[in-house]
């Protein structure tokens, strides 16, 4: 249990994509989060309150949230000093990095002389087994994407919410650290052993038999040089029966590999399909999610229609303009009923 409520770290970023931890707590757990800490050199924000560690920790800020990555995940000199600063007004510090906190000797002395807790949030559960394929009841949906950082968590719990609202039990299963802290629980697959990937998925979302759903937060992309080993074990382990692609539309290229461009939608859907067929031979293509933040909105829908009738398939901005055409299509599909009261999200 990270005990909040948070101040949210932005530190000296100016990667918009770099701080979607902060940014993903900021927008579905901002109940809990007090304010954003950023230097003057860092033109992002959260749209938070703009504190230091003394402000936060007088407005009941408990912990500092690391909410920024990199490539490789390791923490800088000046991470590191701002996270001592943290500590020694008191405050926990957590953080999402594949470098552990606890591997900082600095921080770890700090945090024992201050009476505070670091968690590292990217520690796989123990005991994981490798993956068996074997067939297990019950519905999941699996977001996939044609690139990393597209939006697959954004879509995962728009569509659970979507669900839920017309009384479909629908549950979301987080695989990043992200989706890990807005959720209270997960596992952080690119911190799995490569021969435990599919099994940790498998543990995740055991055999259920209420007709309920998991949503499971897709990993990276078949297409990515770097992290396409993670998404295969993800589509083996989840054994979805619907996959919905997540996609940019403002990406030119993959993320930091300018010498690769992002697949073609149709090849991309293709590809995950038949990945995924090796333990869901039934598993059907459900819907597009396009993340269009950087359109305006009628470029956005115009962009949405034209993308589902290319392929088709219902296709949406799940977070911005809802996820019932997917839901609907879902439904359709694999002949659902919805319960007659719906309820809240």
């Amino acid at each position: 249990m990270i005990f909040g409520p948070f101040l949210l770290y932005l530190g000296h970023s100016d990667d918009e994509v770099g701080i979607k931890t902060s940014r993903g707590l900021a927008t579905f757990r901002r109940q809990d989060c007090v304010g954003e800490w950023r230097h003057d050199d860092s033109p992002l924000t959260l749209d938070l309150p703009r504190m230091d560690v003394t402000e936060a920790r007088a407005a009941g800020a408990r912990t500092l949230v690391l909410g920024i990555a990199n490539a490789g995940g390791q923490m800088g000199d000046a991470l590191v000093e701002d996270a001592l600063v943290a500590i020694h007004a008191g405050m926990n510090v957590a953080s999402g990095l594949h470098q552990r906190l606890r591997d900082v000797p600095a921080l770890v002395q700090a945090a024992a002389e201050a009476g505070v807790a670091l968690f590292d949030v990217r520690d796989p559960p123990a005991g994981l087994r490798v993956g068996t394929g074997t067939r297990r009841a019950g519905n999941r949906l699996l977001t996939v994407g044609t690139d990393c950082s597209v939006g697959k968590m954004y879509a995962t719990l728009a569509l659970r919410d979507a669900m839920r609202r017309r009384g479909l039990s629908a549950d979301f299963r987080a695989t990043g650290q992200t989706g890990i802290l807005i959720a209270g629980d997960g596992v952080p697959l690119d911190a799995v052993v490569a021969d435990f990937i599919s099994g940790a998925i498998e543990a995740l979302t055991p055999a259920r038999d209420d007709d309920g759903w998991d949503l499971i937060e897709g990993q990276g992309s078949l297409f990515h040089p770097s992290f396409a080993g993670v998404s295969t074990g993800l589509l083996h382990g989840a054994q979805a029966r619907a996959l919905v692609l997540c996609h940019d539309p403002s990406r030119a290229h993959m993320r930091g590999l300018p010498h690769y461009r992002l697949p073609d939608l149709a090849t991309c859907l293709a590809a995950n399909v038949s990945v995924a067929r090796l333990t869901s031979p039934d598993v059907q293509a459900v819907g597009i999610a396009l993340n269009t933040v950087k359109l305006a909105e009628e470029d956005a829908r115009r962009l949405c229609a034209e993308t589902g009738d290319a392929l088709g398939l219902p296709c949406t901005d799940p977070y911005r303009f809802g996820a019932d055409p997917i839901i609907d299509w879902m439904l359709s599909c694999f002949d659902i009923s919805t319960p007659a009261m719906t309820v809240s999200a």
